[in-house]
């Protein structure tokens, strides 16, 4: 057979496929009288009550990214499946910065980021000096310098606004690093090992003083996890062995407690991320239950969320938390047309396919609020 009847067969062979794909579709197509049902939006606390959070997207892979005329369908049958290196694996930490989603994966290993305008998805393992072994949670600094703590190397890595590596702090001697926060020239570090608090030099990364010591009376920590720093400029460090969130000034002076042991509201069984937005409500995950819990700054519950009334996919231990007011625009179109998003809310979850979820805070118009929940919760000692 010469070449071209041979590629003369493969286009015919080609079209028939095509012809059959097409006529496939036509016979599933939904006739025009009835439109195909869209999922009902999920909403915080359910009705009747008065919504304050609505569920708006989940990513775990690149195909969370493309639209509805990319890949799927027959490009998925022509292409094969996804790459394993397009999806997230075991993921902990989140932060977003600039329409871009990054994501602290420990199994990958790497820096995952999700391109929310690109519509592209990458991972950084990082090379060299700076190779990444076993990341947990991500901080991005407002010029884009992201610090990134990592549990196998025990070092804080710095990436620039470019996602190039930079520099590393500490070493295996000095701390196992799970967590950073940035407060002008410093970084809080969560020690999970030495049960405290270490506060570097964000420049040099040189230590300037340390809080916290094993125990579990006011000012010890117990296995500290995650830490977020509030507008108050307090630091709020979860304590997962102690089932609770302590609070501390910026020089490292105890100043209360948030929450126990236990199975009610206000209580945790595995608390891990946590995160605060600017009116000082408290955002604590707990692998446990399988929710987030919000508090005022007084330590009172306002609600939970993460496992819909529908019965559909919820939180599945959940652990990185983010609170987010500069990419709301990208998900208003995903909202209710009457539910306002004041901030967005961000939660991983280590297993599952919803492991980035993004929940958007706000009201519905035309919904009355009782005064305890329109009201803005101050930051109170």
């Amino acid at each position: 057979m010469n070449s071209c009847k041979f590629m003369s067969m493969r286009f015919r062979l080609l079209a028939a496929m095509l012809g059959a794909i097409a006529l496939l579709a036509a016979c599933v197509t939904t006739p025009s009288k009835a439109p195909v049902q869209q999922r009902q939006a999920v909403f915080y606390p359910p009705p009747p009550d008065a919504p304050r959070i609505q569920h708006l997207a989940t990513y775990a892979s690149a195909r969370d990214l493309e639209s509805d005329s990319g890949r799927g369908g027959l490009k998925d049958f022509l292409l094969g499946e996804e790459k394993v290196d397009d999806a997230l694996v075991r993921p902990y930490g989140v932060a977003i910065f600039d329409g871009k989603i990054y994501v602290a994966d420990s199994r990958a290993p790497g820096l995952a980021m999700f391109d929310l305008k690109a519509r592209k998805f990458s991972l950084n393992s990082g090379s060299g000096n700076g190779r990444i072994q076993r990341p947990i949670n991500v901080s991005i600094d407002a010029d884009g310098t992201k610090y990134v703590t990592d549990a196998g190397r025990n070092q804080v890595l710095v990436f620039d606004r470019s996602d190039r590596f930079v520099t590393a702090y500490g070493d295996k001697d000095t701390f196992r690093p799970v967590d950073v926060a940035i407060v002008g020239e410093r970084l809080y570090v969560a020690d999970i090992e030495h049960h405290e608090v270490q506060v570097l030099d964000k420049r040099s990364g040189k230590l300037q003083f340390k809080f916290g010591k094993s125990g579990s009376g006011e000012g010890e920590l117990l296995h500290p996890t995650n830490l977020k720093v509030g507008p108050d400029g307090d630091v709020y460090v979860v304590e997962t062995s102690n089932f609770r969130v302590s609070r501390f000034t910026a020089g490292g002076k105890f100043v209360r407690h948030y929450g126990e042991a236990g199975q009610s509201p206000g209580q945790f069984a595995r608390p891990k991320g946590i995160a605060l937005d600017r009116a000082g409500r408290i955002y604590v995950g707990d692998a446990a239950f399988q929710n987030v819990q919000i508090f005022d700054n007084a330590g009172r519950v306002l609600t939970a969320f993460g496992q819909p009334s529908d019965g559909s996919q919820g939180l599945n231990l959940p652990a990185g938390v983010a609170i987010d007011y500069d990419n709301v625009a990208l998900f208003r179109s995903l909202a209710d047309p009457k539910f306002s998003i004041e901030h967005l809310i961000l939660v991983v979850s280590q297993f599952g396919p919803n492991q980035v979820d993004v929940f958007g805070f706000g009201k519905m118009g035309g919904v009355v609020y009782p005064p305890d929940e329109t009201r803005d919760s101050k930051p109170a000692r």
